[in-house]
């Protein structure tokens, strides 16, 4: 059995991904990389946001979250760093958000990859 070209390897998705979050291009990413079956998981007891599963779900809680957006101070995502079928990314951003006011998040976003997209996407902060 010979591979699938046409799938993205690992280094393909995160090199990517790389390209549009540098771009703040966080839609795009959704729209191209992740799978129809993405699972989207927050750290318990998230004041922010909750665990979304399904490309639909997910999109929903992202447009949910820029909704609430009154302010944007700044933001900067580290190149990834991968590890088989994984890759993370760092991300600190500074924002002001309805209901919390100003906030400073410093984050680890991990990315598992399958077939050539992303089915899970997992925060720790």
């Amino acid at each position: 059995m010979t591979p699938d070209k046409t799938r993205l390897t690992t280094e393909e998705v995160a090199a990517r991904f790389d390209e549009l979050a540098q771009q703040e291009k966080w839609f795009d990413i959704h729209d191209e990389l992740f799978a129809d079956t993405v699972r989207s998981i927050e750290p318990p007891n998230s004041p922010y946001f909750k665990t979304a599963e399904g490309k639909l779900a997910v999109r929903q809680k992202g447009e949910n979250w820029v909704k609430k957006v009154l302010d944007f101070h700044g933001a900067h995502t580290t190149h990834p760093v991968i590890g088989g079928n994984h890759f993370a990314v760092g991300r600190s951003f500074d924002i002001t958000v309805d209901g919390f006011g100003r906030i400073k998040i410093e984050e680890l976003m991990v990315y598992e990859v399958k077939d050539g997209q992303i089915v899970v996407e997992q925060f720790f902060y």
